[in-house]
C-alpha cells in the first residue's frame, strides 16, 4: 500500500498575543522601566495538531475567535507562530484576504502582473494564464480602468480570479467562496470541485456547514484556539452544534466554553448601567454557582448586545432576556427546524391601560423579516398597575435558513389614540440558526420531493 505523503504538519503551534491597556505601557516594558509585565497574554492557538495529506479536503469550523483565520495565516506565512514546528510541501495559493498587493491607482491588467509577479511567476508565465483569469472574473473592459472606479463587486471578482487560476498544489479558502452575485459564486464552487477532482489539497474555513460536510474528506473543530477533536464531516459537525449551544463537554483542562472570565466579564457592562441586572442575570440567575448545576453564562454565549440602542419612557421596563431552545438550555444558537423560546421579563413603574409585548427578527442586513405582539396573537390585552411584573415567552419553529440575525424586543401600548413607547431594545439580541441544508430565500418550506 502506497504511504500517503503529507502536504501540511503542524505541531503543537501556539500564537500568543501580548495585550497592554496602553500604548505607553509597551514602551516601558520593552525599554524596562517598570517592574514586572505590563500586559495580559491572549492565546490565540494553543498547542494546536493539525496533519492534511496531498489529495485531501480538510475543514475547518469553530466560533467566531476559535483561530480559525490564525491558523490559516501561519500556514500561509502571513503571521509566524509563537511556538511549534510547521512544515508545508506545496505551493500554496490563499484566499485569505481577497486583493491584497492590489494597487488601486493601477488597472486591472497590471495588477493581475503584479500580483503574478508576487506569486513567483514570469511575464511568460502570465500571459499564458492571463485569458482564463479574465474569462473568470468577466468584467469586462473595466479591467483596463483603474481599481479604485470598480464597485466592491468587481474587486473581488478579479481578486478571487487571480488567486484561483494560479494552479497551485494547495488550496487554503477563508470563506472566500461567498464573494460576489449568486451566480459568480456558482461559478466559484464549480473551480472548487475541478480543483477536488484535480487531487489538489484543500484547507477550507467556512461556517457554511452544507459546504464543510458537501466537500470535505476531514473535519478539524477548533474552540477558542484549542482543538476540540478532528473526524468525519457529520461528527464535527454534531460536536460544533453542541458547541454552540454551549453543550460540548470540553475537558477540565482546557479553557470552558462557558468559564472564560473575560467573556464574564462583558456581561458586567452595559452601554448605559440600566440593563446590567438584566444581562447578569439572565447569563446565569440569582444565586447560581458552578456546584448548583447550572453554569453561568457569558454575554457572547446569550448573544447579548451591550450596545444595543433604547429608548422609551420607561413605564414599563424590559428587565432580562435570554432564547432557550427545545431543552429549555439559555442560548444564542439554534439548530434549524427545531422549536426556540424567546424570553422577556418587563417591570412596570407605573399603571398601563394595555401594555403589548413585541418582537422582530432581522438578518444582519438589517431586512425585518418576521415578527409579532402579544396584541396580534390575542395573548394579553389587560392592564397592569406600577410594581407589577410580567414574564412573557415567544415559542415557535425556527425555519430561517442557517445564519445571523438579530432581535429587537418592545413594550408600547395605546392611551387613547396615541401610540406609546415605554421601552424599545433595537437589535438586542444576536440569533445564530445552525443548518446543514439553506433552501433559496429567506426560509424553508420543508418541502417533501418524490422522484419517481
Amino acid at each position: 500500500m502506497e504511504e500517503r505523503q503529507l502536504a501540511i504538519s503542524a505541531e503543537q503551534i501556539t500564537k500568543v498575543y501580548k495585550l497592554y491597556d496602553k500604548p505607553s505601557d509597551r514602551l516601558k516594558e520593552a525599554l524596562g522601566l517598570k517592574r514586572g509585565q505590563l500586559h495580559k497574554e491572549h492565546y490565540a492557538l494553543k498547542g494546536v495538531d493539525l496533519s492534511i495529506y496531498k489529495g485531501e479536503t480538510v475543514g475547518i469550523i469553530g466560533t467566531n475567535g476559535s483561530g480559525k483565520s490564525t491558523i490559516l495565516k501561519i500556514i500561509t506565512g502571513v503571521l509566524n507562530p509563537t511556538g511549534g514546528n510547521l512544515k508545508v510541501n506545496g505551493r500554496i495559493s490563499a484566499l485569505l484576504e481577497l486583493g491584497a498587493g492590489f494597487n488601486m491607482e493601477y488597472n486591472g491588467i497590471e495588477n493581475i502582473y503584479l500580483n503574478g509577479t508576487m506569486m513567483g511567476f514570469s511575464e511568460k508565465e502570465i500571459d499564458a494564464k492571463l485569458q482564463n483569469i479574465l474569462d473568470f472574473a468577466d468584467i469586462g473592459d473595466f479591467v483596463y480602468q483603474p481599481c479604485k472606479t470598480y464597485s466592491s463587486g468587481m474587486f473581488v471578482r478579479l481578486a478571487f480570479a487571480v488567486a484561483i487560476n494560479i494552479e497551485p498544489e494547495i488550496l487554503i479558502v477563508d470563506e472566500a467562496l461567498s464573494v460576489g452575485d449568486v451566480f459568480f459564486q456558482a461559478k466559484c464552487y464549480h473551480k472548487f470541485e475541478e480543483f477536488k477532482q484535480m487531487g489538489k489539497t484543500i484547507l477550507f474555513v467556512s461556517h457554511d456547514l452544507s459546504s464543510i460536510a458537501k466537500y470535505c474528506d476531514r473535519v478539524v473543530l477548533l474552540n477558542k484556539g484549542t482543538k476540540l477533536g478532528e473526524g468525519t464531516p457529520k461528527e464535527m459537525i454534531d460536536a460544533y452544534k453542541q458547541v454552540l449551544v454551549g453543550q460540548y463537554e470540553i475537558p477540565d483542562e482546557e479553557e470552558s466554553l462557558l468559564q472564560d472570565e473575560e467573556l464574564n466579564d462583558l456581561a458586567a457592562k452595559s452601554a448605559d448601567g440600566k440593563v446590567v441586572k438584566a444581562t447578569k442575570d439572565s447569563a446565569g440567575g440569582k444565586g447560581s454557582s458552578k456546584s448548583g448545576g447550572e453554569k453561568k453564562l457569558s454575554a457572547e454565549v446569550l448573544g447579548i448586545n451591550e450596545k444595543a440602542l433604547e429608548y422609551g419612557t420607561k413605564d414599563g421596563e424590559i428587565t432580562e432576556f435570554y432564547v432557550t431552545d427545545k431543552k429549555g438550555t439559555k442560548t444564542s444558537a439554534i439548530i434549524k427546524g427545531e422549536e426556540f423560546t424567546l424570553h422577556m421579563k418587563v417591570k412596570f413603574n407605573n399603571p398601563i391601560p394595555a401594555p403589548i409585548f413585541a418582537f422582530t427578527l432581522k438578518d444582519k442586513h438589517g431586512t425585518e423579516i418576521t415578527g409579532t405582539n402579544s396584541m396580534i396573537e390575542k395573548a394579553f390585552l389587560d392592564s397592569v398597575k406600577a410594581g407589577d411584573e410580567k414574564e412573557v415567552t415567544f415559542t415557535q419553529n425556527i425555519d430561517l435558513q442557517g445564519g445571523e440575525y438579530l432581535i429587537s424586543l418592545g413594550v408600547t401600548g395605546y392611551e387613547g389614540d396615541k401610540f406609546q413607547v415605554y421601552h424599545r431594545l433595537y437589535d438586542v439580541l444576536n440569533l445564530t440558526v445552525v443548518s446543514d441544508k439553506n433552501t433559496v430565500g429567506y426560509y424553508d418550506m420543508n418541502s417533501k420531493v418524490v422522484v419517481k
